[in-house]
Formats: C-alpha cells, sequence, structure tokens
C-alpha cells in the first residue's frame, strides 16, 4: 500500500456485470485493485450503486494504512451529463436522471468526479495511451454493444450526454435493435451481435466473437460471412464519423480490438474505399485495454483535487 502523503483517490468503474475498483496514487499506480458484482434493484437502481460506493470507501480507508483517500472518480454506463452529475438513463442498470454526483459526496463526504465509462476510457487513452500527441480523434469502444468517445481539437465532445452512441447509428443492413430502433450498427458489428448472429446461422452456440473470427479463418462460411458484414457495417460508420470530424486516427478498444490485424487490416482497407479526398485516419488498437475505463475515471478524480474550489 502507498505511504501515506502520497495523495489517494479512489477509482470506481461501474459496469452491467461488475464494478473494477481500485485506490490510485500520485504516480498513476493502482492498489487493492477488485472486481464486484453490479448491485441490482429495481426499485432503487442509484441508490444502490451509491451505498456499494459508501462502502466501499469505508473499507479502502481501512486498507490504506493512514493515507487519505482525497476524492473518488466515477464512471457509469449509459447516458451522462457530466458537467451536471447525472446518470441520465442506463436502460440496463435501470436509473433515470440520478443525480450520481450529489448523492455520492453526501454519502461519503469527499468531492466527486463523475463521468461516463467510455467518455473517460478514451480521455485516459488520448492522456497515456494510443491518442498521446493527436487532437482529432474517434475512440471506440466494441464488446457487447458498441459506444465511442469524440475527441476534436484536442477536446472530447459531449453533447450534453448524448455524444458517442457510435453504437446507434444506423448502417445499412441493420437489424432490429434492443434500444427500439431498426437498424443500429451493434447489431451487425458489436462482439456480441457477431457471435449470437453466427449461432443463428449455423445453429452452432459460441462463446463469443473470437470463435466466429477461429471459425471464418478455418473456412466457415457463416462465420466468414458474419464478420464480413460486422466489418462492413463498421467501416461505414467509420467512414462517415471520418468524412464529419476530419479525425486523425481511429482507437479501437474493447473485445473485438483483440482481433488485431485480422479487424484492422480489412477494416483499414474498407474505409480507404470508401473515402475519397478525405484526411485517412490511422486505425490503432487500445494501449490501455480493459482498464481504461479505471485509469480514467482516476485521472479525473485527481484533477478534481487540482481545480478551483
Amino acid at each position: 500500500m502507498p505511504q501515506e502523503g502520497q495523495g489517494l483517490v479512489l477509482a470506481l468503474d461501474v459496469g452491467g456485470t461488475d464494478i473494477k475498483v481500485a485506490l490510485q496514487d500520485a504516480a498513476g499506480g493502482f492498489h487493492g485493485l477488485r472486481r464486484l458484482p453490479t448491485p441490482l434493484d429495481p426499485y432503487r437502481p442509484g441508490d444502490v450503486i451509491v451505498e456499494r460506493v459508501a462502502g466501499l470507501v469505508r473499507e479502502y480507508r481501512d486498507q490504506a494504512g493512514g493515507s487519505p483517500i482525497r476524492s473518488i472518480g466515477l464512471v457509469v454506463p449509459g447516458l451522462v451529463d457530466e458537467d451536471a452529475g447525472v446518470g441520465i438513463l442506463s436502460a440496463n442498470l435501470g436509473w433515470r436522471s440520478y443525480p450520481f454526483s450529489r448523492m455520492v459526496q453526501e454519502a461519503t463526504g469527499l468531492p466527486v468526479a463523475f463521468g461516463h465509462d467510455v467518455g473517460m476510457a478514451g480521455d485516459a487513452e488520448m492522456r497515456l495511451g494510443a491518442g498521446r500527441g493527436l487532437r482529432d480523434v474517434v475512440v471506440i469502444i466494441i464488446g457487447t454493444g458498441i459506444a465511442g468517445a469524440l475527441f476534436c481539437d484536442g477536446r472530447r465532445v459531449l453533447g450534453g450526454g448524448f455524444a458517442g452512441e457510435i453504437g446507434h447509428a444506423p448502417v445499412p443492413g441493420g437489424l432490429q435493435c434492443a434500444c427500439g430502433a431498426t437498424g443500429c450498427l451493434e447489431t451487425l458489428a458489436s462482439a456480441g451481435a457477431i457471435a449470437r448472429r453466427y449461432t443463428e446461422a449455423s445453429g452452432r452456440p459460441v462463446a463469443g466473437a473470437a470463435e466466429v473470427l477461429a471459425a471464418a479463418g478455418a473456412g466457415d462460411k457463416d462465420a466468414r460471412s458474419v464478420w464480413n458484414e460486422g466489418v462492413e457495417a463498421l467501416a461505414v460508420a467509420l467512414s462517415q464519423m471520418v468524412a464529419v470530424l476530419g479525425s486523425e486516427a481511429v482507437i479501437l478498444g474493447g473485445g473485438l480490438s483483440q482481433a488485431g490485424s485480422a479487424l484492422l487490416e480489412p477494416l483499414g482497407q474498407r474505409v480507404d474505399s470508401l473515402l475519397s479526398f478525405h484526411r485517412r485516419p490511422r486505425l490503432l488498437r487500445s494501449v490501455l485495454g480493459q482498464d481504461a475505463g479505471l485509469m480514467g475515471a482516476g485521472l479525473r478524480a485527481r484533477d478534481l483535487l487540482a481545480e478551483p474550489r
């Protein structure tokens, strides 16, 4: 555990399944990293998160060996108004217009840096990862769904909490989405959709998109078709964003990015073919990986300490 006086913050990344939590020291190192089940309550969805955060603050204070926890960085999924500190909507976890910053501060007595999980992951990637030195970037996290963080002239576009919903941009061939719309990108190109669509086409269940890619490489026609359709949909969405934003790079994170060149090479070729006079973005893999959101939460909590009260 770090020595007293280093100045600790508590970083928390709330997901649909689990919460990642750790103390972060002044050098950016994590201590006591844990993954815990996300508490669920259909009647008090925001309150149970706040109660869990308050309990973790008490636990980590006991573990900190006398070093004070000076602030909290909390990131959550869904639509988020970071300026107001409000979780606008989480379809999976159930809250609407929940004042997370105020409630956590009241429960813990600590200042709270609150944000969107993918947005904060993008901030961390720009400051410490593949986006260092770049200013016009799209960061896309592809897992069960698809979400992004858009950076223009070095600043993240917030849009009142509505920016970055790349997974719900319409693409040709898109299917019925859980959000209620038809045609969303993530119905074809998310890791969850690729696995689900392959099982539907072949009748063979798979554990994830990695198995579909392996089957495609082994000559499975169903797998190859599903994979190619996902890459095509992603290329269309990226080419549209690049045409509008003039992005110099696209950083891919999440489980699907683990496919490496099997994803980046065909995706890059197809994006290139869809563009004409536009700037060609570099396609990069995330450097920070699965802990990018937690790193972003810690960085923002530390930034909060330097801001004027």
